[in-house]
């Protein structure tokens, strides 16, 4: 498929990398990092916890949380969209997709997970040290210790991207000139007034809604309904985003309207985290309010911040390349830092400022030397989400492994 080819039948692609999406997929990740970093603070349940617990927390992070992930999916379809156009079908896409996100997946349980699961374990009364437990009890399947193994942790996001875009390639497989032009009459009908704001922002609410009483919220790639309802069309807008470039007036048109929403709904969210914190479960009406405020917020605030990143960021930059490259690989380990960085440090009882000074510094310096060594080395670059090594004086563009 050649780029500049639509996937929806007549309508032109929007050519040519933006930049402003770089840009954005580089912040949606520090913004992920922060909040993991925040999570060791806050009073709601974690991986593990630092010697201090901040309420003040619950508000900040209460209006990160709407977003972070819908963000995530809407730019990591844009990515698709523009790796697809690369590619001779679907099924290569398929497979190159594949090969850029379960290998780092299979590296990432079997080398950076059992980190955080062994200090999980240790937590709550494993006797035996880290060799020990990666190379007889982490391979078990089952509940041992309180935990349930395998488990992917934070990596599920890459197992949810991978099935997202393997149930787009075979969609695109199979796809027909029927179905081609009802999809490019939706995109058309999109664009007139105000749809592109409120038609998904309605929909997606009504999908979250309906599920709420009906399935649990959990984690699981085959038990997350809750969370496919939304991932799933936010993934999928990005991908039409990327392909329809008649949606991008019609966001430029709605997107104060969607970031004053975005604060409305954002405020929904803040007032019932703050009135029902922990554990307690506000009436069915409120928890029904909210979930409909979250999934509304991380629409609206999706459509505004790729306005934005359209209009005001679309430039290139010297650290561009390198920082769209780092993203994966700092993702990939960033997690495991904090939780180790943290456990290390629960019993120099620290400051809460100097223990956060430490966190910060210290998974940035992980990160940073997880990437530049592995992007060094030619058979750990696939390991960590990097394509093979091309010469400086080749212009290409940056990986987009996510």
């Amino acid at each position: 498929m050649a780029e500049g080819v639509s996937l929806t039948g007549n309508i032109p692609a929007r050519g040519g990398r933006h930049y402003g999406l770089d840009w954005l997929r580089i912040a949606a990740f520090a913004i992920l990092i922060l909040y993991h970093i925040g999570m060791v603070f806050a009073p709601w349940d974690w991986v593990i916890k630092t010697n201090h617990s901040y309420p003040e927390l619950i508000a900040p992070m209460s209006a990160v949380t709407p977003w972070r992930l819908a963000l995530l999916f809407a730019v990591s379809g844009y990515a698709s969209w523009h790796l697809l156009s690369k590619m001779r079908d679907a099924a290569a896409f398929a497979g190159s997709r594949s090969k850029r996100l379960l290998i780092p997946l299979a590296f990432g349980m079997a080398v950076l997970v059992p980190v955080e699961m062994w200090i999980r374990v240790a937590e709550v009364g494993y006797p035996h040290g880290y060799w020990r437990f990666w190379l007889h009890d982490y391979w078990r399947l089952g509940e041992f210790y309180g935990r349930t193994f395998p488990s992917w942790e934070h990596l599920w996001f890459v197992a949810y991207l991978w099935t997202y875009t393997m149930i787009l390639a075979a969609v695109l497989a199979y796809r027909t000139d029927r179905g081609a032009a009802w999809v490019a009459g939706a995109i058309d009908w999109l664009t007139h007034g105000w749809r592109v704001l409120w038609v998904p922002m309605l929909l997606l609410a009504v999908a979250k809604v309906g599920l709420l009483f009906v399935v649990e919220e959990e984690h699981g790639l085959l038990r997350d309904w809750g969370g496919h309802a939304q991932f799933v069309p936010m993934f999928v807008a990005g991908f039409l985003l990327a392909g329809a470039p008649q949606l991008w007036p019609a966001l430029r048109r709605v997107w104060k309207v969607a970031l004053a929403l975005s604060v409305v709904t954002g405020a929904v969210v803040v007032a019932v985290e703050t009135l029902y914190p922990g554990e307690a479960i506000p009436p069915h009406w409120v928890m029904a309010g909210e979930r409909a405020a979250q999934v509304a917020m991380g629409w609206t605030m999706t459509v505004a911040l790729f306005t934005l990143a359209d209009r005001y960021w679309n430039r290139d930059h010297r650290w561009r390349r390198t920082l769209a490259e780092a993203v994966f690989p700092f993702y990939l380990i960033h997690q495991p830092a904090i939780v180790a960085i943290t456990w290390l440090s629960l019993p120099l009882k620290l400051n809460a400022w100097v223990e956060f000074g430490m966190l910060l510094a210290g998974t940035g310096a992980v990160c940073a030397v997880f990437y530049l060594i592995g992007r060094e080395i030619g058979w750990l670059r696939p390991l960590i989400g990097l394509g093979p090594r091309v010469r400086r004086d080749v212009p290409v563009a940056s990986p987009q492994p996510a």
